[in-house]
């Protein structure tokens, strides 16, 4: 069950497998089926979660009530509201289940619980944030100087076969275009 989450850790710290099980020892696996919604807009985030198997959309409603989703959580990724669980404020964020799926998950008092005991833990999140703020820069400039097509291409490759696994809409919301776009472009590169 934790293979996949020692695999992760391990591209950005070393622990050993005793400082490992301590790590792990405060996550609690759980279960979702598809469409539950793990986090709503509104609630506090006190968790941060490792997804296991499974698929995730994490969106917002813009002002028009439309979906903008920010990105999909896959095996391997992580899953939160990282505005609301560090500043304490009700989330504007939603995180739903795409497909049955199981997440390994920390709250924020155990994460925190582990920073002083396991000070690399610490270095570990640190090096996690980074790369996350290094993939929102990216994002941004992509939504904002690229056109949909390359968007498209991108996605593809970021999320190499996820287009099976979720609706052109839910692909179309990422974009940040309508579905009706989104079929053109597939149509125009299928021609190429």
């Amino acid at each position: 069950m934790s293979d996949l989450l020692f695999k992760n850790i391990s591209q950005c710290i070393n622990l050993s497998e005793e400082d490992f099980q301590h790590f792990v020892k405060p996550f609690k696996l759980k279960a979702f089926k598809k469409k539950d919604i793990i986090l709503k807009e509104g609630d506090h985030c006190l968790f941060e979660g490792f997804v296991l198997s499974g698929c995730f959309k994490i969106y917002y409603l813009n002002e028009n009530g439309f979906e903008q989703t920010l990105y999909f959580a896959v095996e391997g990724w992580w899953i939160t509201d990282i505005d609301s669980l560090i500043n304490n404020v009700p989330s504007i964020l939603n995180i739903e289940a795409l497909e049955d799926s199981e997440v390994m998950m920390i709250a924020k008092k155990d994460k925190e619980n582990l920073y002083e005991t396991m000070p690399q833990i610490e270095k570990l999140f640190r090096i996690m944030n980074q790369k996350s703020s290094v993939a929102l820069q990216r994002r941004i400039l992509s939504l904002t100087g690229k056109t949909a097509d390359k968007r498209y291409l991108e996605f593809l490759e970021k999320y190499s076969g996820l287009e099976q696994r979720i609706t052109q809409q839910q692909v179309a919301s990422y974009l940040g275009i309508t579905h009706e776009f989104l079929s053109k472009i597939r149509k125009k590169l299928l021609k190429r």
